[in-house]
């Protein structure tokens, strides 16, 4: 009678010692995600768990060495656990400052930018060399020809093949030997060594004060002159060779006008630019370049490269057109300059530098 009321009774009673033996314990979090990571692997599923921070690595690897076997039950259990957070799963961060800065790019200031940086490579667990490979080339080439060879060595081995080929191209040759050598002798650098240095680096280029401008002085006063007044241009170039002769140098070489569009501009994109100019100021371009050398061979180059029907519709339209006054010249040829950077901007073409010209 008791054994009776007692089954009936719903209140849960103790395991005993040999049942508590036999139930299967219930993994931590840590051998949740060793069992995880051996089922993918074990399966061929595709695991980045390089991405990882290394001390997580690190302690992941420990996990799988600690254990040994894992039964059917506890396995379909995590499987069935893992899946589940999967699909609650309705959002995902990147985690770290680095990967924030990532998504938020051009979302913030580039001082706050700058200084969220500095205090990820303040902390212990963060890699700089995930932020030092990612410069661009004009960012880390100051760094690498200020460092020691052997510096530069390690910071040219930690950088992936291409953009450390691209920049060793760029230094002299005889310290680009020099490195080059010091490479070879970077066998036996301990981690530290490599992370201390590449904290160092990420420092130094991280100290850096923000820009208040996207491009150099000669990038702008070159982009402003190039749809000046062709009478402007000249007058302040030669106050420019008065004043400071090298930068009015480099400025001359940033300038890039209708004369230039057969050295700087791919035939083939010529008809990606006649579709954005409007008609009227090409014909009117094209028209004013009749008499002047220089402008004649860029409005031969451009109506060279279209479609014969395109060209003659145009060289109707020049004879029919008539003298054009200056300022609207000058208007009109500014015209296709702009939209000629407008395309390059927009990824649209790429113009043909002064060294591939030479």
């Amino acid at each position: 009678m008791t054994n009776a009321i007692a089954q009936l009774d719903d209140t849960p009673r103790e395991p005993t010692l040999r049942e508590r033996r036999q139930r299967p314990r219930d993994p931590s979090p840590r051998e949740k995600a060793a069992i995880i990571v051996r089922l993918m692997l074990a399966e061929g599923a595709p695991i980045q768990l390089s991405t990882l921070p290394e001390h997580i690595q690190a302690a992941l690897a420990e996990q799988i060495g600690h254990m040994r076997l894992v039964d059917r039950t506890t396995l379909d259990r995590v499987v069935a656990d893992f899946v589940t957070e999967l699909e609650q799963v309705g959002l995902s961060f990147p985690g770290g400052i680095e990967g924030a800065l990532s998504i938020m790019d051009g979302h913030i200031t580039p001082s706050a930018a700058s200084r969220l940086r500095r205090l990820a490579g303040a902390s212990a667990k963060a890699d700089p060399w995930d932020r030092l490979v990612a410069l661009p080339l004009d960012r880390l080439m100051p760094a690498l020809e200020q460092e020691s060879v052997e510096v530069a060595a390690v910071m040219l081995s930690k950088l992936p093949v291409a953009k450390a080929a691209e920049l060793l191209g760029k230094l002299p040759g005889e310290k680009a030997r020099r490195v080059a050598y010091a490479v070879s002798m970077t066998g036996n650098v301990d981690p530290e060594t490599v992370r201390r240095i590449g904290l160092s680096l990420a420092a130094q280029l991280e100290n850096q004060p923000a820009r208040a401008f996207d491009t150099g002085p000669v990038e702008r006063v070159g982009a402003i002159l190039n749809i000046s007044p062709a009478a402007t241009r000249e007058q302040v170039l030669r106050g420019l060779d008065e004043d400071d002769a090298a930068f009015a140098d480099l400025v001359r070489r940033a300038i890039f006008t209708f004369v230039h569009l057969p050295a700087r501009v791919q035939p083939r994109d010529v008809p990606k630019i006649t579709r954005v100019v409007p008609q009227v100021q090409l014909v009117a371009a094209l028209a004013a370049a009749a008499g002047k050398p220089a402008e004649e061979a860029a409005a031969a180059f451009i109506l060279g490269n279209l479609s014969q029907r395109m060209a003659q519709t145009l060289r109707d339209e020049i004879a029919a057109r008539g003298r054009v006054k200056d300022r609207e010249a000058e208007d009109a040829m500014a015209a296709i300059i702009q939209a000629i950077r407008s395309l390059e901007a927009a990824g649209e073409l790429v113009l043909i530098s002064d060294e591939d010209a030479a």
